[in-house]
């Protein structure tokens, strides 16, 4: 019994140590070895690009990182706001300003006879409201004039580099031959490279007096060709092919939301049209709405609730994208 156990012990032992020396040499994982060995050899190269573009993409989205920190940490400021607007207008003057549309607002308010609450109301407008309100007004419109000239301006950088010159004078070209806004903004741009700030950071400061994505994507470009190289020429290309696809997209945008916009604006009208006909016709009739406290309430309340529905309408037929 004993010399049985210890043969099969034998034999298990000996098997054991044949699948360890034979088997590799019977199933080619040998030749396997090997053969990945040579592979991994071969493919050092791949390999190293592959790290590149590892390496490239981190870069690019360390970059994109650094651009949206400092976009949140810009304040905007009232000096910022009148410099976005295209005015050229000094904290101070645009504060006297608003004073004097405010007496004016007031002052009429007196005139026409509606009350001293009615014209404090008025002069409140005058001094805080109008203001702003222009000077919302004043930077879309410098936007849209920005927008509509700058896929031209990008299609100027990219012959340019493709002809053999520096980005640099390219952006000169551009200040020099331009329209505006875009003459003021890349003569800035220039401006501020000229006194020591790299041309990749100066292209960024461009989205903080026209702050609009298009202006963010061009930064984002340059100062990623600045830091992490590559073919400035087709990236703007690609810059530039974007942005006439955007503006694409909102004309058609504007074009398909034109029936709801006329929609809303005939809705809106609508009540004054018929307050107004009515007042003409039978005046006695509408009379009681200026005349008597509950009129007035109801002309405050139809008041708030017909800016509520514009206001509602007007978010359904904007689009943001």
């Amino acid at each position: 019994m004993n010399m049985l156990a210890i043969a099969f012990l034998a034999a298990v032992a000996v098997g054991g140590i044949a699948y360890v020396f034979l088997f590799p040499l019977l199933s080619g994982e040998r030749q396997a070895e090997k053969r990945r060995e040579n592979v991994a050899r071969t493919d050092h190269t791949p390999r190293t690009a592959r790290t590149q573009q590892r390496s490239r993409r981190e870069l690019i989205e360390n970059t994109l990182k650094e651009v949206d920190e400092r976009n949140k940490k810009t304040k905007l400021t009232l000096a910022i706001r009148i410099s976005q607007a295209g005015l050229s207008w000094s904290k101070n003057r645009f504060i006297a300003i608003s004073c004097g549309t405010g007496v004016g607002f007031l002052f009429v308010g007196i005139l026409l006879g509606v009350g001293l609450p009615v014209a404090m109301a008025l002069a409140f407008a005058g001094g805080f409201g109008f203001p702003r309100w222009l000077l919302s007004f004043l930077k879309k419109r410098r936007e849209q004039k920005f927008l509509n000239a700058f896929p031209d301006a990008i299609d100027v950088i990219v012959r340019g580099v493709k002809a053999g010159l520096p980005l640099l004078d390219c952006i000169k070209m551009v200040a020099t031959e331009a329209p505006e806004p875009i003459k003021s903004e890349f003569r800035s741009i220039l401006d501020t490279q000229a006194i020591g700030m790299p041309l990749g950071e100066a292209c960024g400061k461009l989205y903080e007096r026209t702050p609009l994505p298009e202006a963010n994507f061009f930064g984002i470009v340059i100062g990623i060709q600045q830091r992490a190289g590559g073919n400035l020429s087709e990236a703007l290309g690609n810059l530039s092919r974007v942005l006439r696809d955007r503006k694409k997209m909102k004309a058609k945008v504007r074009a398909m939301s034109q029936e709801a916009k006329a929609s809303a604006g005939i809705i809106g009208a609508l009540p004054i049209a018929v307050m107004t006909l009515v007042y003409v016709t039978s005046p006695g009739y509408i009379s009681l709405l200026f005349t008597e406290q509950l009129g007035h309430l109801m002309l405050a309340g139809s008041a708030l609730w017909m800016a509520t529905g514009v206001f509602v309408m007007k978010k359904m037929i904007n689009f943001d994208f």
